[in-house]
C-alpha cells in the first residue's frame, strides 16, 4: 500500500504544532514567543545571525526581529567578533541560557510523552530516518 506523502507532511506538522502547544505556557512564562525559543535555542551552535537564518531557514529580516527581541529580553548579547571587527557575534546571556534550558526541557518532556508510545528500537529508527531526510534536503537531490 502506497504512503501518501502529504499525508505523512500532515501528521509531522499536526505533531510537532501539538508538542508546541503543549509547551506554549511554559515558553510564556519564560517570556518567549516560539519562534524567539528556536532563534535562542540555536544561538550558541550559530553565533552570526545570517548563519542563524541559513540554519533555521527563516528570513534574515525575521531573525534579526526576534534577535533584536532576544536582546531586549536580556537572553542575547551582541559583540564584536575578535576574528573580523566588521562582524557582531551573538552570545547567550546567563539569564538566555537558564531560559533556553528550561524551555528545551520543557520541549524534551513534551515530546517524550508522545516517544512512550514508541519502542527504543522505533525511536532510533525515527531519529535514523529524520537525519537521512535532512542530509538529503541539503544535497538538493533525492536519495
Amino acid at each position: 500500500m502506497p504512503v501518501d506523502p502529504a499525508q505523512l507532511w500532515t501528521l509531522n506538522q499536526r505533531l510537532l504544532t501539538v508538542v508546541m502547544d503543549a509547551c506554549s505556557a511554559e515558553l510564556a512564562e519564560l517570556g518567549l514567543e516560539t519562534k524567539e525559543f528556536f532563534v535562542l535555542a540555536e544561538v550558541a551552535a550559530s553565533p552570526y545571525p545570517a548563519e542563524l537564518a541559513a540554519t533555521l531557514k527563516l528570513p534574515k529580516a525575521s531573525v534579526t526581529v526576534y534577535v533584536r527581541n532576544l536582546v531586549t529580553k536580556g537572553f542575547v548579547r551582541r559583540e564584536i567578533d575578535d576574528a573580523d571587527l566588521r562582524r557582531h557575534r551573538l552570545v547567550l546571556t546567563p539569564a538566555g541560557e537558564t531560559a533556553r534550558d528550561r524551555a528545551l526541557a520543557a520541549l524534551a518532556r513534551e515530546f517524550d510523552r508522545r516517544l512512550a508510545r514508541i519502542t527504543p528500537r522505533d525511536r532510533t529508527e525515527l531519529r535514523r530516518i529524520l537525519l537521512e531526510m535532512l542530509d538529503a534536503g541539503t544535497e538538493g537531490t533525492p536519495p
